[in-house]
C-alpha cells in the first residue's frame, strides 16, 4: 500500500495514463493530497480518484499504521541444511507474509522476475454457509483486503520485466482481478489462462462446464513482458503441432483435402484442420493476404466473427486456434496488436486427447490429481488439500523465456512453487525460489503447516532424506535429489527503542540474511538499520 504523498499522486498519474481520470479531476486531487494535514487524510483523498472511482470495487482495506516494534528475519539453523558442492541456495520464510515481503524489500526491490501465488479463496464465495477448499474462515472482504497490501509491496518487489501470476476459482476471479487491475494497473493485463484442473469427463455437472480453475496474469510493465510470453505460447503450440498428420512439414504447400462438411483449399506455410482428426490445430497462414481468391476463402471452422472479420484478422496475421468445424477456440493476434479484451489461454490436461499443454522442455502440464498424487509420493499421507500440479507452476514460469529468474510465491503451501523451480532447473537453469508460508495449525499439521508440510516436503526432494534421516518415502525411489541449498527464516521482533546490550535492533538483526557483507563498524550498521527497516515496523489495522 502506498506510504507517501508522492506514491499517491503517482498513483493518481497512472489512472490519467490509463484514462480512467480526468486529468481536471486529478489536478485537483493532487492539490488537495499536498495540502493534506495528515497521511490517512491524503490517503483518503487519493480514494476519491482511485478503486472506488476506477472498477467500482467496494471493500474496506485495513490500513498500515506505524508500530515502535521492528519485524527481522532470523534464521532457523535446525531446519535450513547445505548440499554438499550446491552452488544455489534458495528461501523459506515462515510467518505472515505481510512481514515477509516488507523484509524482502529490503533486498529483492525491483529483483523479482516470476510470483506465483494460489491465495486462499473465500469462504463466502457462494454465500455464508459456502464450503472451502481451505480451513480457514476467511470471507470475501477479508480476501480482497488481506491481499491489497501485499499486491503492492509484490508489485515493487517485481524487475522491469517482471510477471505475477495468481490461481483462483471461478467463483472470485472477478473480483480478484478487479483488485489486480487497481493495483497493477489494467494496461499491464496480459491474460487469463484457463486451465483444465481434473480430468476431462470427470466432475461434470449438468448442462455446464465447471472443470476449470483460472491464471490472471500481470506484467509489472507489460510493454516488455506481453509480447514474450505471447510469442511463447505460440511455440509451444507449435510445437504440438508440428507432429501432426495432416501438416506436411516438408511440403507446406500442399493442398489438403478435408472430409465431408469441410472444405479444400491452398494456403502457404499454414496449419490445417479437419474435423475427423482430434488433435486441436492452430491456422495461421501468413501468405492468405497474396492468395488470388482470398475473397473467397472459405473458413473451415466456426466463429462468433463475421466470415469477413474472420479473413480480414487472417490478412494481417491473426491466427486462430481450432478443434473441429464447428468451434473456434481463440484468437491470437499478430505482434503489435491487441484486442480490446486479452484472449484467454487455455492450458490443456484431458488425458483422452493428444493434445495436452506442455511447456518448451515437453513437460505435459497435469492436473489437480496429480498435484495430490505429487504430495503424497513425497509425504506419505494427505497432508495438505488441493496442491497445485509442479507442471503448471513450471509451464507458466518458461513462458517468460528466463533461465535465472528469481520466483517468489507467498502462498506457499505446501511448497509446490520451489518445487516446480527445481524441476526447472534440471534443465541446466539457475533459477532461484523464495517461498512464505504462515504456520498454521490444523489438526493434520499440529507443528504447523510450514513445520509439518513445506520444510519437510523441500528437505525430502532437495537431500533424499527428512529431517529425521528418514528415507521411506515413494518419490525417492523414481526420482533423484535435487540437491541445492535451503535457507530457513522466521520473523523475529524487537522494539526499535530497545537499549539492553545484546539485544538491541543493531545486535539482533544479521546483515548476512539480506544479501550484505558484515559491516566493518557499528555505525555503518545503526545507518543500514535506520535506513532500511522502518517499513517492517508497519502493521495491518484490523
Amino acid at each position: 500500500m502506498n506510504t507517501t504523498k508522492q506514491e499517491l499522486i503517482e498513483k493518481i498519474e497512472s489512472r490519467v495514463a490509463d484514462k480512467a481520470l480526468e486529468r481536471s479531476n486529478a489536478d485537483l486531487l493532487i492539490k488537495l493530497i499536498n495540502n493534506a494535514e495528515t497521511l490517512n487524510e491524503a490517503i483518503s483523498i487519493a480514494a476519491l480518484g482511485t478503486m472506488y472511482k476506477r472498477t467500482g470495487l467496494h471493500f474496506d482495506p485495513r490500513l498500515e499504521k506505524q508500530s515502535n516494534t521492528i519485524k527481522y528475519f532470523q534464521k532457523n539453523e535446525a531446519l535450513s541444511f547445505t548440499t554438499p558442492g550446491a552452488q544455489r541456495t534458495h528461501k523459506l520464510i515462515i510467518g505472515d507474509n505481510y512481514d515477509a515481503l516488507q523484509n524482502l524489500l529490503i533486498q529483492y526491490r525491483g529483483k523479482v522476475d516470476v510470483i506465483y501465488i494460489d491465495p486462499p479463496y473465500s469462504k463466502d464465495s457462494m454465500g455464508e454457509f459456502a464450503e472451502t477448499n481451505y480451513e480457514n474462515a476467511i470471507t470475501r472482504d477479508n480476501l480482497m483486503s488481506m491481499l491489497y497490501p501485499r499486491l503492492w509491496i509484490a508489485k515493487q518487489l517485481l524487475s522491469e520485466d517482471g510477471v505475477i501470476f495468481c490461481s483462483i476459482d471461478d467463483k472470485n476471479q472477478a473480483y480478484v482481478k478487479c483488485l489486480f487491475d487497481e493495483v497493477l494497473g489494467e494496461r499491464n493485463f496480459i491474460t487469463t489462462f484457463i486451465w483444465e484442473k481434473t480430468q476431462h469427463f470427470g466432475r461434470q455437472k449438468i448442462n455446464y462446464y465447471s472443470n476449470v480453475d483460472y491464471v490472471l496474469c500481470y506484467a509489472r510493465e507489460k510493454k516488455g513482458a506481453d509480447g514474450k510470453i505471447k510469442e511463447l505460447l505460440v511455440e509451444n503450440i507449435k510445437t504440438e503441432l508440428e507432429d501432426a498428420p495432416l501438416y506436411n512439414q516438408s511440403n507446406p504447400e500442399k493442398t489438403l483435402l478435408f472430409p465431408a462438411g469441410t472444405v479444400r483449399f491452398n494456403i502457404p506455410d499454414g496449419f490445417y484442420i479437419s474435423s475427423t482428426d482430434e488433435k486441436y490445430k492452430l491456422i495461421s497462414p501468413v501468405e492468405v493476404k497474396n492468395h488470388h481468391n482470398v475473397n473467397d476463402f472459405e473458413l473451415c471452422f466456426r466463429s462468433r466473427w463475421a466470415r469477413q472479420t474472420v479473413i480480414d484478422e487472417i490478412v494481417v496475421g491473426t491466427s486462430y486456434i481450432v478443434k473441429s468445424t464447428n468451434f473456434a477456440i481463440r484468437a491470437i493476434y499478430s505482434d503489435g496488436r491487441e484486442s480490446k479484451e486479452s484472449p484467454k489461454q487455455i492450458i490443456f490436461t484431458n488425458s483422452n486427447n493428444e493434445f495436452v499443454t506442455s511447456n518448451k522442455y515437453g513437460v505435459k502440464v497435469g492436473t489437480n490429481e496429480d498435484g495430490s498424487n505429487m504430495l503424497y509420493s513425497i509425504m506419505g499421507d494427505k497432508a495438505f488439500d488441493y496442491p497445485k500440479a509442479t507442471s503448471l507452476i513450471s509451464y507458466l514460469i518458461t513462458l517468460t523465456n528466463k533461465k535465472n529468474a528469481v520466483v517468489l510465491d507467498f502462498f506457499a503451501g505446501s511448497g509446490t512453487t520451489g518445487h516446480a523451480v527445481m524441476d526447472l532447473n534440471k534443465n541446466g537453469e539457475e533459477n532461484t525460489f523464495i517461498l512464505c508460508q504462515l504456520n498454521e495449525v490444523t489438526e493434520r499439521t499440529p507443528n504447523g503447516i510450514a513445520y509439518d508440510v513445506t520444510s519437510k516436503r523441500l528437505k525430502r526432494i532437495m537431500t533424499g532424506e527428512c529431517y529425521d534421516g528418514s528415507k521411506d518415502f515413494e518419490w525417492i525411489k523414481k526420482n533423484k535429489p535435487y540437491g541445492d541449498n535451503l535457507d530457513v527464516y522466521e520473523i523475529g521482533m524487537v522494539a526499535d527503542n530497545a537499549t539492553e546490550p545484546g539485544k538491541t535492533p543493531f545486535d539482533l538483526i544479521d546483515e548476512t540474511l539480506y544479501g550484505k557483507e558484515k559491516f566493518a563498524t557499528l555505525k555503518e550498521k545503526i545507518d543500514w538499520v535506520c535506513q532500511n527497516f522502518q517499513g517492517t515496523e508497519k502493521y495491518l489495522e484490523e
